[in-house]
């Protein structure tokens, strides 16, 4: 029954995702090589940093990252802030002070959110498209081969054709990551920013650190999760280890005795 179940949910959702792949065509995934793929990757706090000035001085215009606290900067596993200068970042932003003004923000304060409210809040949009590619939503390219909700969102950033088209007083732009025409706008030029660690700002690179910010904005603790997933590999290994030398010791006697007889 569950088996049942659970193949008809497949089903429904495999035909209820292929219209809209579809009207656009087959969606074109650049398959980048991030520093936390496998189960020993970790992020890269230098890359990182320059996602959060990408998401900084581009996509938080438009974008917001709410469910993202201004304290996690200073994580060592993620971007490895000192306290000072996520303080200083955070009061570069205002929030609501709860009195219908702003006031700076401070470390416990989240990252505002959206300010257009057709522009999607990012904070999770890498795990939303974790499952982007081969049986929808199960990640199994994420798992198989590396490919998930970063890859797309740096071939998203990249995917845009330069063919426009307008539609009802409105422009719709190309994007092969997406497989058809999306009402943002290219938003990533050559040279367009200057990194603080003096790393060139070409349109890949910086779609590229963005989408690594976005994967650890969704997933700040993957680092610390793979960790103890290899501790409990192991510890699971000896546990069973030991079962199976025990099983062997108890069982011993009984199978020399029956042997005798």
């Amino acid at each position: 029954m569950i088996k049942k179940l659970a193949l008809s949910a497949l089903m429904a959702l495999t035909l209820g995702s292929a219209p809209a792949l579809a009207a656009g065509g087959e969606p074109h995934i650049t398959d980048y090589a991030f520093s936390f793929e496998g189960p020993f990757g970790s992020y890269d706090q230098a890359q990182l940093q320059r996602g959060l000035q990408v998401y900084t001085e581009v996509c938080s215009a438009c974008h917001g990252l709410e469910l993202v606290a201004f304290r996690t900067l200073t994580a060592e596993t993620g971007l490895g802030l000192d306290d000072a200068t996520m303080r200083g970042f955070a009061a570069s932003m205002e929030v609501p002070d709860g009195d219908g003004g702003w006031r700076a923000a401070g470390g416990p304060d989240h990252f505002p959110g959206s300010m257009d409210e057709n522009a999607p809040d990012l904070s999770l949009m890498a795990k939303a498209r974790a499952g982007f590619h081969g049986p929808y939503g199960l990640g199994i390219n994420q798992l198989m081969r590396g490919m998930g909700g970063a890859e797309y969102i740096a071939s998203f950033l990249t995917g845009f054709t330069g063919v426009e088209v307008e539609e009802g007083g409105a422009f719709l732009y190309e994007n092969a990551a997406f497989g058809g025409n999306v009402s943002m706008a290219p938003q990533l030029f050559d040279d367009m920013i200057e990194y603080a660690d003096g790393t060139q700002a070409t349109e890949e690179q910086m779609a590229v650190d963005v989408a690594a910010f976005l994967m650890w904005a969704a997933e700040p603790k993957q680092t610390e999760r793979k960790m103890w997933g290899f501790i409990g590999v192991i510890f699971l290994t000896l546990l069973a280890s030991l079962l199976y030398l025990t099983n062997k010791r108890l069982w011993a006697p009984i199978k020399a005795e029956a042997k005798r007889s």
